[in-house]
């Protein structure tokens, strides 16, 4: 099994936190097929290692599509989610399961990184 790390800006962390947004969307999916876990980057103004999340699922699909699929945990507005696939074809959506949050977040050295990723890095 593997896992990833994502940079995910303070706002939809804390949805997911919370239990409101259910899938992380992403434009492009890992290679690896068999990604288990997502590690949470919180990205500025925290920039630290937050939680780990279980992937139950990775789902693809059209923009619309996939929105009608997961509209209802999405954790963000359709505006935004629409701004986001915007001129894309195809769109992937990690169904998250179990959250293990962190009671100490880590900077992404502590856990072997040495930059802040983009999008997302193996670990």
């Amino acid at each position: 099994m593997c896992k990833v790390l994502m940079s995910i800006k303070p706002e939809y962390v804390d949805e997911i936190l919370s239990g409101r947004k259910k899938y992380e969307y992403r434009k492009i999916k890992a290679k690896r097929p068999n990604i288990d876990k997502i590690i949470i980057y919180c990205t500025a103004p925290v920039m630290k290692v937050v939680a780990e999340i279980e992937v139950l699922e990775i789902i693809e699909n059209n923009p619309e599509t996939l929105w009608k699929k997961t509209k209802n945990y999405a954790g963000i507005s359709k505006k935004k989610y629409d701004e986001y696939f915007e001129n894309k074809d195809i769109a992937f959506a990690y169904k998250l399961g179990n959250i293990i949050r962190y009671d100490q977040p880590k900077k992404l050295k502590e856990i072997g990184v040495n930059y802040t990723p983009q999008s997302f890095i193996y670990i």
